[in-house]
């Protein structure tokens, strides 16, 4: 396991301009603690990580294997959206790009989605600037549609289905964009608008 080194204490609270004394008083220790650390003759406690990582501005991750993540992508595209469902709670997370997700202990890969067909047809009806849609598909406890999404450039719309309902919903009419359904026992599927 890794853990905290003098040198990386001491580069990120020069990268934020802070002495020795400054970091001390952030976090109620002394400047002679600080120096310890940096020299590597002690170590912060485990307690302490996430207050010394917010006051150096970086997450504890980046704290304890000193290497800094930098987003190059400063403007993230909204049609790139990847799902994420927990297979033990059914918790759905939605992500704008690929993302590192788990939920109940479990690491969630992102749901590959493939073009809607056969029992999975999501149809599509417009209707007073609104898109009906529906899917012929079982609503049991153990077979459904768990939800639908739409993406655009601009927004996404998410309606969270229930056993027992119908597979159906109403969603605004926007520009081009994709529409998703998942099934919990056959995955994410996709039809372009």
């Amino acid at each position: 396991m890794n853990y905290i080194t003098g040198t990386t204490i001491r580069n990120l609270r020069e990268q934020k301009n802070l002495t020795q004394k400054q970091l001390a008083e952030r976090l109620c220790v002394s400047d002679k603690t600080i120096s310890k650390w940096e020299t590597g003759r002690g170590l912060p406690d485990i307690s302490i990580l996430m207050e010394l990582a917010a006051a150096l501005g970086v997450s504890v991750p980046e704290l304890l294997t000193g290497e800094l993540a930098v987003n190059s992508n400063r403007s993230s595209n909204i049609r790139r959206m990847s799902f994420y469902v927990c297979p033990v709670c059914g918790n759905v997370i939605q992500s704008v790009g690929m993302g590192a997700f788990s939920c109940c202990g479990v690491s969630l890969p992102p749901l590959e989605a493939e073009e809607a067909a056969d029992e999975h047809a999501i149809l599509i009806e417009e209707s007073d600037g609104d898109y009906y849609i529906t899917l012929d598909h079982p609503m049991e406890k153990s077979h459904y549609i768990s939800f639908i999404c739409y993406v655009c450039a601009d927004r996404i719309e998410f309606v969270k289905l229930y056993p027992e309902q119908n597979a159906a919903c109403r969603l605004q009419k926007r520009k081009r964009g994709d529409l998703y359904a998942y099934c919990n026992r056959h995955g994410l599927f996709r039809v372009r608008l």
